[in-house]
Order: C-alpha cells, then structure tokens, then sequence
C-alpha cells in the first residue's frame, strides 16, 4: 500500500493537533495536572484520551508541516486546552482559602505542611479540606463532566485560528472575586462564631484585669475552632455541590453554542 506525503502529513496532523489542546488540558486541570501525577503519566492520559476521541472529533483542516499558520495553530489549542483546565483550579483553591481563613482566625494557621499538589506551604486544616474536595469531585464523576466538555470543545471551539472570545477572558479574570467570596461565604458561620467568642474575651479582660485571659484564650479559641470544624464537615458536602454546579456551568458557558 503507497502512503503519499500528504496523506501521512494529514494523519500526523489530524492526531497531533487534537493532542496539543488535550496535553495543555491534562496538565493544567485539578487533580490529574498536579505534582502528584508524573509528567509521564499525564501524558499518557492524554495520548490514550486523544486517541479515544479523535473517531468522534470532526474532520482536521489540513495545514503544512512548520507554516507560521502551524504554530499559531498549535498556540490557539494550547490556551484553550489550559484555560478550560486552569478556570477548574479556581473551584478547589474556593474551599483551601475558606479553611484558611477559619484556621487564621481560630489558632490552627500555625500547623502548616507542604501541600504535594502544588508544593508550597498550606494549612494542615486546608489540605484536609482540599483532599476531602477532590474526593467528592471524583465520587460525583466530575472528571467525567471535564472530560465530556472537553470533547465538545472540539465542536464549538473547532482545530483551527478559533479562540475564546474576548468577553470570556474578562469573565475568567473577574472569577478571581468570586473566589473570595465563595471562601468567605464558606467560612462565614465560623468566622463569625469565632468572633463573637473574641468580643466575649475582650469584655471579659475589660471587666476583670487581673484575669489572665492570654492563658486561657489562645487555647479555648483553638478548641471552639476545632468544633466549628466538626460541625462545618456534614454541611459542607451542600457548599461543595452549589459551587461545583456553579463552576462546571461557567465553564460550559465558556464555549460560544453549537450551531444548529
């Protein structure tokens, strides 16, 4: 059987093209993007997802090898591939930063440890939550859902010189603020507990100075603070499902609509 030239160009493009938008996605989404995952393994994930997708994907426009045309090309599927996997990260830092800001404010923030998916110093409180967050988001098949707007990506967002619209990238730039404001809604009823118990202290020095209350406030705020942990757990399942909804919907929005 004769191979030409073009056709073999084809075939490499036809795989490679799809594989730089799923690659950037891999490396860039929660869990699976990680410290935690080799690079080896992530790439495989992604040439094994490429290959499963690529008999549902529509036809690839043919482009020569190394044309400028390419390489912009190939940049446009990165961007895409790791702003659809990097707008996921804001979910999971929403509950870290909510265990941090509970944790400052009772006593635990001084109990740190290296968080082995990105490497730098949390809160022993927040990698508890953000393990218990990834967790769930795996139980309610949420890779799942990744993965499935990942390939319709493919139809909205086609191979070719289509991007995001510039409208998107103002969207994911103000999704900053809604982080904050989903850890602070998070943190809310235990924030304000624990400052209901300061203002308490404070009273309590005023009408008593001889009371030593440095001596017993540290530790009563870091137990009141343990506690409201213990009552924050089974209600944070409701938290989570809310924001998850809310982040995998933005990102759905992300893709301009299927024609017809």
């Amino acid at each position: 059987m004769f191979v030409s030239l073009a056709e073999l160009e084809y075939w490499v493009g036809a795989f490679l093209l799809p594989l730089f938008r799923i690659g950037s996605f891999f490396m860039a989404v929660p869990i699976i993007g990680t410290q935690m995952v080799p690079v080896r393994v992530r790439f495989g994930l992604a040439l094994a997802m490429t290959l499963i997708l690529i008999p549902v994907l529509p036809e690839m426009p043919t482009y020569q090898g190394l044309s400028l045309e390419t390489w912009l090309v190939i940049l446009n599927q990165v961007i895409i591939g790791t702003l659809l996997g990097f707008t996921l990260q804001l979910l999971f830092q929403t509950f870290i930063a909510g265990a941090q800001m509970i944790a400052m404010q009772s006593g635990l923030g001084f109990a740190q440890m290296t968080d082995p998916s990105t490497g730098i110093q949390v809160v022993v409180v927040a990698q508890f939550y953000s393990m218990m967050s990834m967790l769930l988001f795996l139980a309610m098949n949420g890779h799942l859902v990744m993965i499935e707007i990942l390939a319709q990506s493919f139809y909205a967002l086609p191979i070719g010189m289509n991007l995001f619209s510039q409208d998107v990238f103002i969207r994911i730039v103000l999704m900053v603020s809604w982080l904050f404001s989903a850890a602070l809604l998070m943190a809310l009823p235990a924030i304000t507990a624990l400052l209901i118990i300061n203002l308490s202290f404070g009273i309590m020095t005023k009408a008593a100075p001889q009371l030593n209350i440095f001596a017993i406030g540290f530790p009563f705020t870091m137990l009141m603070g343990l506690i409201m942990h213990y009552i924050n757990v089974p209600i944070f399942y409701d938290h989570y499902v809310r924001m998850t909804h809310y982040m995998l919907d933005f990102i759905q929005s992300m893709l301009p609509p299927l024609n017809g």
